[in-house]
This record gives C-alpha cells, structure tokens and sequence, in this order.
C-alpha cells in the first residue's frame, strides 16, 4: 500500500480488511460459470481471493498505475482483463456475455462515494443481461437506497432503485476497514434486477413526479403535486391524496405515470 497514494479525485479507499474481504466474497458467491464484472478493483483485495473461484473476471479501473499495478499481478492468469476506463462513460455490452444462458453475468464493487448512484442508475440499462450486483457504498446512500415508505431516509433515490431492484442491505463497514479512512461508514449491498414486479412505466414520467413530489416533501401530495395531479386522480387510483411524498409506494408512484 505504500507504493500508492490514494487519489482523492477518484474517491480511493482501499478495503484492507482481510475478514470484511472473506464476508464480501461468501455474499457474492461467485461460480466457476460467472462471468464477473468489478468496479474500481483498487489494490486487488477482492479480486485476488476472486480468481480463486476461476471465473472469468473483467476488472474496470479509472487510475491506469493501479492498472499497470494489477496487470503485473495477473499477468499469468487468462481469466482477468484489466480496463482503464471511466466507469461513468463505460459501454458494458462490449464485455457482458449476452448469448449463453449458461453464463451469468455479475457485477460487484467498492464504489467510489461520490458517484456511486450515478454508477449503479448507469447500470439499470443492462439489468436484462444481469444476474444480480454487489456493491459497497456510503452508509447514509445505502439507508436511502433501501428505505420503506414513511421512513426519513425513503425518498426519489428509493423509488427509482427499487422499482429496477430487489435490495437487500447485507452489513455495514465501519470506515476503520479501509485505508485511507473515510470519514463515514458504509454499507455493502445486494441488488437483483426485478422480473416483472412493477408495471412497465415511463422511467422519465417517473423521475419527475418523484422529483417534484419529494422536493416539497413537507406538503401533502394534492397541494404539492396539485400542478400535474387532479384530486380526482387520487381518488381513481385509491391514493389518500392527504399523504405525503414519503407516504406512497413505489407501486403508488407507478400507478400516477400512466396519467401524467
């Protein structure tokens, strides 16, 4: 590790903890017939223990003498593939196995904190080729990822998220586990790309009314949402339209797409 100092720019903090690195890879359980994809392998704690399981492995990496540094590593396996890209501009059907149902696709990572939501609402294009995903993100963005309704952290991030994915918080990290160390703990957290559970909705309809809902999400939904949304549309869809933002599902939010 000394070798390397962490960039802040690319939001680096190395999982140095060889136990959380056993927990992480039993929740993955990765298979010798995956086809794994991870986000910013940083120094290679999860990807070394990873190769064991003699998967294929694409390793997508933003800072390229972390890539020289893991491609000396690996120079003898045939399984992993190091990419320097940015993972924000990063086209994942030129990797993705997308012809085998044999082959499942996989994706994993200790995400940097400062885009990790724009990482995974990129993914949600892919969620067909995708079996499911396992990412470490910032505690407080977990909390909000997979709030319910009524809690203080339910918000547009949960409604979004959840209508692609099934999410199910698997621990927290404390910030102690990585070097350097943040100033925040986190959460590491599975997502399986939802099957048919919501209607097909227009994902843009849904982002909106989900922006102006819980932008005034002190309001009522029928004063808040008075300019898009009748009271009689409330009543039609059995919706109590004295409920706040924070109140309604994300079936609710669903339902209110196909009149706005």
């Amino acid at each position: 590790m000394n070798k390397f100092i962490p960039k802040k720019k690319f939001g680096q903090n190395f999982l140095k903890n060889k136990e959380i690195i056993k927990k992480i890879i039993f929740f993955i359980q990765p298979k010798k017939n995956n086809f794994l994809i991870e986000i910013g392998p940083g120094l290679g704690s999860l990807t070394i223990p990873i190769t064991k399981f003699k998967s294929t492995v694409f390793v997508i990496e933003i800072d390229n003498k972390l890539c020289i540094f893991l491609k000396k590593i690996f120079k003898n396996s045939k399984k992993i593939k190091i990419i320097n890209s940015n993972i924000l501009y990063f086209n994942y059907l030129e990797i993705l196995n997308k012809n085998s149902i044999n082959i499942e696709n996989r994706i994993f990572g200790n995400l940097p904190y400062n885009i990790c939501t724009k990482i995974i609402l990129n993914l949600t294009k892919y969620n067909k080729y995708i079996l499911d995903m396992h990412f470490m993100v910032q505690y407080e963005v977990g909390c909000r990822i997979f709030a319910i309704p009524g809690s203080k952290f339910y918000g547009r991030l949960s409604v979004i998220l959840q209508y692609y994915y099934k999410i199910i918080p698997l621990m927290i990290v404390k910030s102690d586990n990585f070097f350097p160390k943040p100033k925040v703990n986190s959460y590491f957290i599975r997502f399986i790309p939802h099957k048919n559970k919501y209607p097909d909705v227009d994902v843009f309809k849904l982002k909106e009314i989900t922006k102006i809902a819980f932008s005034q999400r002190r309001k009522i939904i029928k004063n808040s949402l008075s300019k898009i949304f009748t009271n009689k549309i409330f009543v039609k869809l059995g919706i109590d339209s004295n409920l706040r933002a924070q109140n309604l599902t994300v079936l609710d939010y669903c339902r209110l797409t196909y009149f706005f």
